[in-house]
């Protein structure tokens, strides 16, 4: 993720695909990922709302673009803050 989205979480926010820079594995929806910040140290642990496919498509995208690039819409966030905790 991006430095900004790192601060967010810090803060207790939960992550917006707009801070996503990269989405590497594979996974599921509903499967724990690690979130990294700009330096490669994971951060925090979450739940992911998408699964890496679709993470990978709207990664960098702002969250009212979600439905137009997936032909469906999810939640706004890639990680609820309610879905995440702090390493």
């Amino acid at each position: 993720m991006d430095a900004g989205a790192a601060r967010a979480l810090a803060r207790g926010s939960s992550l917006l695909p707009a801070g996503v820079r990269a989405v590497a594995g594979e996974f599921g929806r509903g499967d724990p990922v690690g979130l990294f910040d700009p330096e490669g140290r994971e951060v925090a642990r979450g739940l992911s709302a998408y699964d890496a496919e679709s993470a990978r498509r709207i990664a960098g995208r702002r969250s009212d673009e979600i439905e137009a690039i997936l032909g469906w819409r999810g939640r706004d966030e890639m990680v609820h803050r309610d879905d995440l905790v702090l390493l």
